[in-house]
């Protein structure tokens, strides 16, 4: 059978996160792939997944009832077709964690989450205790419903494929929840999960101001993604949205630099999978330099502002 993967767009573009979930998809080895476009005036978006190398079938699902992602609604467009295909695929973002079980539970399935590999049609890897060990699940189930963490997988070409488009009724409205408002925070940096560089800062900094003083430069310097650990957002130096971990953004950058960050297991679940770790830290005993390919025991303040003014 075949392969549904659920796309993540903004109705106009497709988001990267839609590009690893495909990878995961073509992995499965079950058939052909198709996306699932699920929207209101989307069909720049399915235009868009058309061109993912790897892709045979675009469904564009437009209905004003889809208009703002409502995981209600999302999920009864999944469900009206999801009986032809074997493995349905979300990227395990804050839309597809939410959209998911709705489907696992509708289809009276078992839900496999956190995917980072893929070993046959029916056998997947995922992380458990943090990422500390890896559990190998096995699922029998006639539709499996999975959520793919991205970083374990490689994009596919957003460009270069040439998959057909069909267009399929929109559902109604379920009724059972309705659109009130969002809050988006805006900012000139890269977003955290689509970051090729991030810089992170831990509570070592000490106060909102000095994370600010120190470590914007360096992210601007180098068009980073300005993260945080834990303690940093929850001291009050920091965002929430920035706080990279385990409760927070999972990440994997091509660099990724840590200031005054121990390396509690809960941030490194979050990143070690990032393709080249620099740590600066002037504890030599600190965890993160356990997973830091590169690593500077020395005291951020002086450390960082040096770095910016070196590059």
């Amino acid at each position: 059978m075949t392969v549904l993967v659920i796309a993540e767009h903004d109705h106009a573009t497709v988001k990267p996160a839609t590009l690893n979930t495909v990878t995961a998809g073509i992995a499965c080895q079950s058939g052909d792939v198709h996306v699932l476009v699920a929207g209101a005036n989307a069909a720049e978006a399915a235009a868009a997944a058309a061109k993912i190398v790897g892709v045979a079938k675009v469904i564009a699902a437009d209905s004003p009832s889809l208009a703002e992602n409502l995981a209600e609604n999302v999920a009864a467009q999944v469900l009206a077709i999801a009986k032809n295909y074997s493995h349905i695929l979300f990227p395990a973002t804050a839309n597809g964690k939410n959209v998911a079980p709705r489907v696992a539970a509708k289809l009276d399935v078992a839900q496999i989450s956190d995917v980072t590999k893929v070993d046959s049609p029916d056998t997947f890897e995922r992380p458990i205790y943090a990422g500390n060990a890896i559990a190998i699940v096995q699922s029998s189930d006639a539709i499996k419903v999975i959520t793919v963490r991205t970083t374990g997988f490689d994009p596919a070409a957003a460009t270069g494929g040439s998959a057909t488009v069909e267009n399929a009724e929109g559902v109604a409205d379920s009724g059972k929840s309705s659109f009130v408002g969002r809050e988006v925070t805006k900012s000139e940096r890269p977003e955290l999960t689509a970051a090729k560089i991030i810089v992170s800062g831990g509570r070592a900094l000490g106060s909102a101001e000095k994370f600010t003083e120190v470590m914007a430069p360096l992210a601007d310097k180098l068009n980073a993604g300005l993260g945080a650990s834990r303690a940093a957002v929850d001291a009050g130096y920091a965002p929430n949205d920035w706080q990279v971990g385990q409760t927070g953004k999972i990440v994997a950058p091509q660099l990724y630099i840590a200031c005054g960050i121990s390396g509690a297991i809960q941030h490194l679940a979050g990143m070690k999978d990032s393709k080249v770790i620099v740590a600066i830290n002037k504890d030599p005993e600190a965890p993160i330099f356990s997973v830091a390919d590169y690593g500077l025991e020395a005291d951020l303040f002086t450390a960082v502002p040096e770095l910016v003014k070196a590059l």
